[in-house]
């Protein structure tokens, strides 16, 4: 395209949207170029890590979780998109393809908590980190109502205190993950979990509401000519989500909590092995999908 052409479709461009094209071009005049280090904000993000203790491999430790968020960010990043705009087998088998993806980073990168820490060490600074815990990231939370009607968010257990025609909130006082922080006999909450309701709790009714009826299950579920492969796509994202990345967590917290038979509370007090285990929560984002067999075997 020449000079001259790139010059039209400019002026075009912002004589579409009422606005003067020659404004814009002599700020480009002035406009500084751009480089890698501030369009990507590397300074910045090298100075997010803050650790409370001298331990070395703290910082490995924040590092890892500020990682784990930025993939989060990507995955909720594809899933919106799906949300928004009409269904299309092909965009949604490319978009699953990069959830795949993505969960997949999630999976192996577990290899860094795992191996990539002094067990003395993290067993020593953990104990600053009190009540925070990977519970608390919010993004998974979103992740779990874009993609699903809360009724499956739900355990047995949970389903047997629901009555008919449960309203949002009845859903989320339910729903699986307030297991970890919520003793159901005497009603008390652990600080991790009050803290994390009152920051995000406003957000997730309101973004349960704003997709009820429009998950992705429920786009799935209402459509009739879904293809093989995209059932395919579909439940593989299913299983690495919500079976063998909860699975790869919990051996790595059997690794620093349990690995002497210790069986050591986590940070934020939570009955981690029931809540990390995805036979006792038998989440599912696609439970059509699945047949009778494999929802009994689930998390297995």
């Amino acid at each position: 395209m020449s000079t001259e052409n790139i010059i039209k479709d400019i002026e075009n461009k912002y004589q579409k949207m009422g606005e003067n094209p020659e404004t814009y071009l002599k700020g480009l005049l002035h406009a500084k170029p751009i480089n890698y280090w501030d369009y990507v904000e590397v300074d910045t993000l090298l100075s997010l890590q803050k650790p409370r203790t001298n331990f070395k491999d703290e910082e490995i430790f924040i590092m890892y979780h500020q990682v784990t968020e930025l993939v989060l960010k990507m995955m909720v990043h594809e899933i919106k998109q799906l949300f928004y705009e009409p269904f299309d087998d092909a965009v949604w088998i490319d978009k699953f393809n990069r959830l795949i993806r993505y969960t997949s980073m999630l999976i192996t990168s577990f290899d860094v908590m795992k191996s990539g820490m002094n067990y003395d060490d993290y067993n020593t600074f953990r104990s600053t980190l009190a009540p925070a815990s990977g519970f608390q990231s919010a993004q998974f939370r979103l992740i779990e109502i874009y993609c699903t009607r809360l009724e499956n968010l739900i355990n047995e257990t949970g389903k047997e205190r629901l009555g008919s025609n449960p309203t949002t909130q009845e859903y989320f006082d339910h729903i699986y993950w307030k297991d970890a922080g919520l003793n159901r006999t005497t009603g008390k909450k652990t600080l991790t979990l009050t803290q994390f309701e009152e920051k995000y709790m406003d957000r997730f009714i309101a973004l349960a509401n704003k997709t009820k009826g429009k998950t992705l299950e429920d786009v799935i579920f209402n459509i009739n000519n879904c293809s093989v492969e995209l059932t395919e796509k579909l439940k593989e994202f299913d299983h690495l989500y919500n079976v063998a990345w909860p699975l790869v967590h919990l051996q790595t917290a059997q690794y620093y909590l349990d690995k002497k038979g210790e069986n050591k509370a986590a940070t934020g007090g939570s009955e981690w092995k029931k809540y990390l285990h995805p036979h006792f929560q038998q989440r599912k984002f696609f439970p059509t999908l699945w047949n009778s067999e494999e929802i009994t075997n689930w998390g297995q």
